[in-house]
């Protein structure tokens, strides 16, 4: 059974960085395509990057696209997510997902099997 677990967040003023870390235990994470969604409060879950199992591929929410980069080590099954120039919209709970298989996307989070329980981060003066 994969396990995964979230951390790095926390709060930070709007302009600043976070770096949240996804690290997996249980199974090879090299074998799943990996997404970072968040969810804000009265909001629906959105998907904020994906990338795929080898790293090759990263696809990016436009609201995020230009401040957040989203790598993998999968020599320490973990993979992260750089968030600069936060912006109080982007304050939610944050959550890494893995689906089996080479890439999935960011528009139904059921692609994704195993979910950690997420992380949050506060953007505010």
């Amino acid at each position: 059974q994969l396990q995964l677990v979230e951390s790095g967040g926390g709060l930070v003023q709007p302009g600043g960085s976070l770096r949240l870390s996804c690290a997996a235990s249980g199974r090879t994470l090299a074998y799943y395509s990996i997404a970072w969604f968040r969810q804000a409060p009265g909001k629906d879950r959105e998907g904020v990057s994906c990338i795929s199992n080898s790293g090759d591929t990263t696809v990016y929410a436009d609201s995020v696209k230009g401040r957040f980069t989203i790598s993998r080590d999968n020599a320490k099954n973990t993979v992260y997510l750089q968030m600069n120039g936060l912006d109080p919209e982007d304050t939610a709970i944050y959550y890494c997902a893995a689906a089996p298989g080479v890439m999935s996307g960011l528009v139904d989070p059921r692609e994704y099997a195993y979910w950690g329980q997420g992380t949050q981060v506060t953007v505010s003066s």
